[in-house]
């Protein structure tokens, strides 16, 4: 594969928070719905449109969501936290007032977090005494 780019990491975290939402929900051992099933008659069924439902991830698309959720652990927790966050849509207002500091910055540690990820998937370990702008600006 070619060399990493912000892009494609963010396309895969957002891929990888997409598959989590998808999967069914983990229920505890041994629950069951005591109700009985209810039976639909076709007059029930009249006008009614299908119900879509959406196709469960397939098995390949599962390990690369464990994958790319492995890759927030190379960085630091409150960075991981705003990257899962804007992974799933969530908006920069409640980012910023879950975090305490400013769009600016919620946006430069978002940058930072997927450069320091692009650095180390492509070999490379992020030098530690340099800025965040200078990490940012190698991996575009």
């Amino acid at each position: 594969m070619a060399d990493w780019t912000r892009a494609m990491v963010a396309d895969r975290l957002e891929l990888a928070a997409d598959v989590m939402k998808s999967l069914p929900a983990v229920r505890p051992q041994g629950y069951f719905n005591a109700w009985p099933e209810y039976f639909h008659s076709f007059a029930d069924q009249v006008g009614q449109e299908p119900r879509m439902r959406k196709p469960l991830p397939s098995p390949r698309m599962i390990t690369e969501a464990d994958a790319a959720m492995l890759w927030l652990r190379w960085i630091d927790r409150d960075i991981a936290q705003i990257l899962w966050a804007r992974a799933n849509r969530k908006a920069w207002k409640g980012i910023c007032w879950e975090h305490g500091v400013s769009r600016a910055a919620a946006n430069r540690r978002h940058e930072y977090g997927l450069a320091v990820i692009v650095w180390r998937l492509n070999g490379k370990t992020p030098p530690k005494k340099r800025s965040m702008q200078y990490v940012i600006t190698q991996t575009s």
